[in-house]
């Protein structure tokens, strides 16, 4: 996952607009149904949380058929950088195939940022569809 340098990434989170809202990137793993990492503004993505979203006020940008055709279907969206307008609920659910207990949030809006912002937490992560590879340490 290539992207800007680690000073680079900390300028651009330092000069972030703050307001009512989170970033989000969204990280999909085969058969999980955690959405991804949403963080606060100008808030490292080391304390992003990984979350699933509850889609009753708004549907997740990539609410599309599994089976779809390249390009439209669920998570086509993979490492796409969103403005996410909603709340953390206060509650927690498991995700069965990753076994967690995940923040949820509630989502009420969205709008893409960045479809290639490169690499998430450090500049060597490594990206796999089929297991966990990318989480803050």
């Amino acid at each position: 996952m290539v992207g800007p340098t680690v000073g680079e990434r900390s300028a651009e989170i330092a000069a972030e607009p703050t307001g009512d809202f989170f970033y989000g990137r969204r990280y999909h793993v085969e058969k999980t149904r955690f959405w991804g990492y949403i963080r606060q503004p100008r808030q490292s993505w080391s304390q992003a949380k990984l979350v699933i979203l509850r889609e009753d006020k708004a549907k997740c940008p990539d609410r599309l058929p599994e089976n779809g055709p390249p390009g439209q279907r669920f998570a086509f969206d993979n490492n796409y950088e969103y403005r996410l307008r909603g709340y953390y609920t206060g509650k927690t659910s498991y995700e069965p195939n990753s076994n967690q207990f995940l923040p949820e949030f509630m989502l009420t809006g969205h709008e893409v940022l960045n479809r290639q912002p490169g690499w998430l937490f450090r500049p060597d992560d490594r990206y796999d569809p089929y297991r966990i590879t990318l989480s803050p340490r």
